[in-house]
């Protein structure tokens, strides 16, 4: 395989996003092209169709390259679950908690292994691999034990972009220091420098960049504008950088922003809704009266539901949902909502048991088997009949309490959902719901009517594809912004 790698300076720096649109490019040029991110770091998860875990970035990517999602593409998860340990996730199964100063010694020699096996598999089916760094390539402390930069771009003598945040402050000296610190080696694959998130006028960077070219020997490719993301970054901290304000028609609904929040990216088809606000909420604040509440999926859910608790925002909820409020739980939040969480093999920590909220009549035992799969099924609620498909990540098994007469099945598959009969209580496993644009909007209808406001059509296609467009809107944001011409003439001369 041709091989490109896209490395930051920092986190944040713009990897995600570059190496998505470079898949959307490769893609258009008739390249059979993959994505590929050895290890990542984050609780934003897909489910494969045979069942496996990886992380949801890569499967972003592989949708930008026109293919389908497999765990080939993101061999290492790591999900951070509290007390610096993590949950590994190798070739799609969870294989141990690890903390971090246990991991090179434990992992490090099976994850090459899984990464290298990887990309000999991607070899088989496709021409060229965007590779993802993480991080930045050039932190000499964990340089040793890191399987995901510079190691894989010279496993693969990858034609490298080096990416850097002008936002933060510092550009030049991220990118000259983080060049300083590679081995002459790796520092020869960098074929070309970009700085993301540029504000101002361009020209006033000129000079700078010449002498950046100067300096380094290597090419600026472009300078990208700053400008709203169009998806998801990996971790929660993309949370804190999301803003605007709600217009008088807008419904507004709050997600809450639980401390090991995941799969915030359920919310993306609802933030793309005209007419729709979304809040993260952290648990310290206020919740006010929104039209709806939504407690998110999480990694560990006690500690988190002990957090709603502690904090106070437990309480607001009950009341809320006591006043008529529309309270809907996903994954670790339908759990939440539930009479009791217990975790009798200390799976999640020391809390073997745990009151819920007690707004659903619903019993969760957590035990060692994880369930990760894709699901198709038919809605009973708010509209019968509409199929919908979706994933399910969940670590323990929820029973139905023998007093819940005034609730139902969301879906035919009754254990995936259940929702009362005034339709303002919802819970469900259902990982990508939202997706589903008729379902979605019969949902979003629900809310409107009690603001008695007109409903919205539900005649519309799915979340994926109005994504397509946002791929391509992507791709030609990044080609309008970077030369790619040396990147492309580096692939040419490679057999």
């Amino acid at each position: 395989m041709k091989a490109i790698m896209v490395v930051g300076t920092t986190s944040h720096a713009g990897k995600s996003f570059l190496t998505t649109g470079l898949c959307r490019l490769l893609r258009r040029r008739g390249d059979r092209v993959t994505p590929f991110k050895g290890q990542n770091m984050a609780l934003n998860a897909f489910v494969t169709i045979d069942g496996g875990e990886m992380g949801h970035a890569q499967a972003v990517q592989a949708w930008a390259a026109g293919t389908v999602p497999q765990v080939a593409m993101n061999p290492i998860l790591l999900k951070p679950q509290g007390d610096m340990t993590s949950q590994v996730i190798m070739l799609g199964k969870a294989v141990g908690t690890t903390r971090a100063q246990e991991y090179y010694q434990n992992y490090f020699d099976r994850g090459w292994q899984a990464i290298a096996n990887s990309l000999e598999t991607l070899a088989q089916d496709f021409d060229v691999v965007v590779c993802e760094g993480a991080g930045s390539p050039a932190e000499i402390n964990l340089k040793h034990r890191d399987l995901t930069n510079m190691r894989v771009a010279t496993h693969l003598q990858a034609a490298t972009i080096l990416i850097a945040d002008i936002d933060r402050g510092g550009v030049f000296a991220h990118v000259v220091g983080t060049l300083q610190l590679l081995e002459p080696e790796e520092r020869k694959l960098i074929k070309g420098i970009v700085i993301n998130k540029f504000r101002g006028q361009r020209s006033l960077l000129d000079s700078g960049i010449t002498w950046l070219e100067e300096y380094t020997g290597i090419p600026v490719l472009g300078v990208i504008p700053y400008g709203q993301n169009l998806f998801s970054a990996e971790d929660s901290l993309d949370l804190l950088e999301r803003s605007g304000r709600p217009s008088k028609e807008d419904i507004r609904i709050v997600v809450l922003r639980l401390p090991r929040i995941a799969n915030f990216t359920d919310f993306e088809p609802l933030e793309a809704e005209s007419g729709v606000y979304v809040n993260y909420l952290p648990l310290e604040k206020q919740l006010g009266n929104p039209d709806a509440v939504i407690i998110p999926g999480s990694k560990t859910t006690i500690a988190d539901l002990q957090a709603l608790q502690n904090s106070g925002m437990a309480q607001q909820i009950m009341d809320y949902a006591q006043a008529g409020g529309t309270v809907m739980g996903i994954c670790g939040g339908y759990q939440m909502l539930g009479q009791t969480i217990a975790d009798p093999e200390n799976i999640e920590g020391n809390v073997s048991n745990c009151q819920g909220l007690g707004l659903l009549p619903l019993t969760t035992v957590i035990n060692q088997e994880k369930i990760t799969r894709q699901c198709q099924t038919i809605t009973h609620a708010p509209q019968p009949g509409l199929t919908v498909t979706g994933y399910e990540i969940h670590q323990g098994i929820s029973r139905r309490s023998e007093h819940g007469q005034d609730f139902l099945p969301m879906f035919d598959q009754e254990e995936l959902g259940m929702v009362n009969a005034q339709q303002n209580l919802w819970g469900c496993y259902l990982h990508g719901l939202f997706d589903n644009g008729a379902w979605r909007r019969c949902w979003l209808n629900n809310l409107r009517q009690r603001r008695g406001l007109e409903p919205l059509p539900t005649s519309i296609g799915n979340y994926q594809e109005q994504r397509e467009s946002m791929l391509d809107s992507l791709a030609d944001f990044v080609e309008a912004h970077v030369n790619l011409e040396p990147i492309w003439q580096s692939l040419l001369g490679k057999n």
